[in-house]
């Protein structure tokens, strides 16, 4: 069916998994399904989601109860980042069944900059404010943007970062950098065997059960680091039912020039995936998104971001597995993705739930992680498939050279030590250094044709995940 004959169902709707209207009657889901449907939401989510403050706060050596308040201020913002999404604030918001979550783009430089003793935390803040500033700002210009990152570049971009972030999950399985029983057998038997229930269930389970693979590989990891000691619950215990996520809980933001130019750049390829998605779930709704409605959502992925920096955590954009979920269950309400922020903000107030997500041991970590960090490489290779090698075999020195970029400070991070310290944000950042390499290198050898093609990698995007 072309455009000009699609009958656009209202954002509420419920449809079939066929995409067809279903009768009036079945328009409203029952509020009892609603809230196990949002549940189900974040759960799916729920892994991928406190991911990234985990990461960044043992990369940066914090107090576990810092970490657990980094995990609680994560949920909160999650949520309302979500409702600004799905809910919609004025000019604001593509009011569709979208989940928001920190995006793992930003988790390499982040890093970098934590661990800079003259940028730090605060200066991480900083940087996610004012990127998500540029981003708010910056979301009526994205489509003239989308040009320059045809799937030679996104597919490549989105490779490194798998690549970048493989590090991470591996040092976990091991048992965590710092650890005196580093790669001890114990610990690499719990992350394979983590590793095992998740591709088991992604093997033989269905429906939400398979959905869940990574959630349910972690509790069943958790499980038997019990049995032989590894699981340590004082905190939890220590930990209160109910507190406030404070604003600014680790200090004011300060702001390094450096830093935020690498998080602006983060968060233009943030929203060209996030464009990605959008277009995807307008397909899935048969809800179409015009430019006006894709500015509004990519404002929502500022604004969130905003609230990220203001409440102690990082970027935000769409998470991919949700929207594969709307298509897996049928129902298309925004309602879901309202009901699911509501949960998440929920969570956030819990920081006894926060300390018991801190308590899970590295190896366990290690194990899923080798999973989700595989995947956002696969998503590259995925996206890369729809580039053309064999009659164009410039793409291939794209691909070849922003790679050897993106890798320099993964496999000798004292490169660049003689530069100037300023620059070492954005020269630590493979990312980063792969961006830059991936679109100058395409501008050069094959200019702008790929413009037609970057819409239709924005919708392949969206099929897979990233974070």
């Amino acid at each position: 069916m072309n455009s000009a004959t699609t009958i656009a169902a209202p954002p509420d709707a419920v449809l079939s998994p066929t995409g067809s209207a279903p009768p009036a009657a079945a328009a409203n889901v029952p509020p009892v399904a609603l809230g196990l449907l949002g549940l189900q939401h974040v759960l799916v989510m729920y892994a991928g989601a406190v991911a990234v403050p985990l990461i960044v706060g043992r990369a940066l050596n914090l107090a576990p109860d810092q970490v657990a308040m980094l995990v609680s201020a994560d949920l909160f913002a999650c949520g309302l980042a979500t409702l600004v999404q799905s809910w919609g604030l004025p000019g604001v918001g593509v009011r569709m069944p979208v989940m928001m979550g920190v995006t793992f783009a930003a988790v390499t430089p982040m890093v970098a900059m934590g661990t800079n003793p003259a940028i730090g935390l605060t200066g991480i803040y900083g940087a996610v404010i004012a990127a998500g500033l540029f981003a708010f700002l910056a979301s009526p210009l994205v489509g003239r943007l989308l040009p320059l990152f045809p799937p030679v570049v996104t597919g490549t971009i989105i490779l490194v970062i798998g690549v970048s972030l493989m590090k991470v999950g591996v040092n976990w399985a091991a048992g965590g950098v710092g650890n005196p029983d580093y790669g001890a057998p114990l610990f690499l038997a719990i992350a394979t065997f983590v590793l095992g229930v998740i591709l088991a269930i992604t093997r033989y389970g269905t429906g939400f059960v398979n959905s869940a693979s990574v959630l349910i590989g972690i509790v069943a990891g958790t499980i038997v680091a019990a049995f032989f000691g590894l699981v340590d619950l004082g905190h939890v215990a220590k930990a209160s039912w109910f507190d406030v996520v404070r604003p600014f809980a680790f200090g004011y933001p300060t702001f390094d020039p450096v830093s935020i130019v690498t998080l602006c750049i983060v968060m233009i390829v943030v929203m060209i995936e996030s464009t990605g998605m959008f277009l995807a779930l307008a397909e899935i709704c048969a809800d179409p998104v015009d430019e006006a409605r894709l500015t509004r959502g990519l404002r929502g992925d500022g604004l969130g971001t905003i609230l990220g920096g203001v409440f102690n955590t990082f970027p935000y954009t769409s998470f991919s597995q949700n929207i594969g979920l709307v298509g897996v269950t049928g129902v298309r309400t925004r309602n879901v993705a309202i009901v699911g922020g509501c949960i998440m903000l929920g969570l956030g107030l819990i920081p006894k739930l926060a300390a018991l997500v801190e308590a899970v041991p590295p190896c366990v970590l290690g194990g899923a992680g080798l999973v989700m960090f595989g995947m956002v490489g696969a998503t590259g290779v995925r996206i890369r498939g729809a580039v053309d090698f064999a009659r164009n075999r410039n793409n291939l020195f794209v691909v070849a050279v922003s790679i050897g970029f993106g890798m320099i400070p993964l496999v000798a991070p004292a490169f660049f030590r003689q530069m100037p310290h300023a620059l070492h944000p954005l020269l630590e950042s493979g990312i980063l250094l792969c961006a830059i390499a991936a679109v100058t290198l395409n501008l050069f050898f094959n200019g702008l044709a790929g413009a037609g093609a970057s819409r239709a990698a924005a919708r392949q995007q969206a099929t897979a995940s990233e974070h």
